[in-house]
């Protein structure tokens, strides 16, 4: 015996308050603008290659390579959903952090408050260091 599905749709009115959108958006820009000035600092350390910070509204990148920022950036994007999926499969809760490790090369990923964070730097780089600097 096969069973049906039925589905039913309702429609609810959506609610926005103009001063509390106005109030997180500014939020929002100054959480942007402190990250950015932490990894501009970031950057000057011994071993960084460079970062890409991305909100829902803006992105900076800053990469010694800069004919490699779509690599970087592809690399970013899937670094960070494929930890946000394991995270979900195994019902780890919030990933503060992830550190990729290669043979040349680390990548330290993150989200804070929304904002999407990579630092690319070398393999000697302090790493935890960094993590520190940037983490509120």
């Amino acid at each position: 015996m096969v069973k049906k599905n039925q589905s039913q749709e309702i429609a609810s009115p959506v609610i926005v308050d103009d001063d509390e959108i106005g109030a997180t958006s500014e939020e929002e820009d100054q959480t942007y603008t402190d990250l950015s000035n932490k990894l501009a600092e970031i950057r000057n350390n011994k071993g960084v290659i460079g970062y890409i910070l991305r909100s829902t509204t803006s992105a900076t990148i800053d990469l010694k390579e800069p004919e490699k920022i779509v690599e970087y950036a592809i690399f970013s994007s899937q670094a960070l959903d494929s930890s946000r999926e394991i995270s979900d499969l195994f019902e780890l809760g919030d990933v503060k952090s992830v550190l990729i490790e290669g043979k040349e090369s680390k990548a330290l990923c993150m989200n804070i408050e929304g904002n999407k964070i990579s630092i690319f730097m070398e393999k000697n780089a302090d790493d935890a260091d960094i993590l520190k600097k940037i983490s509120p």
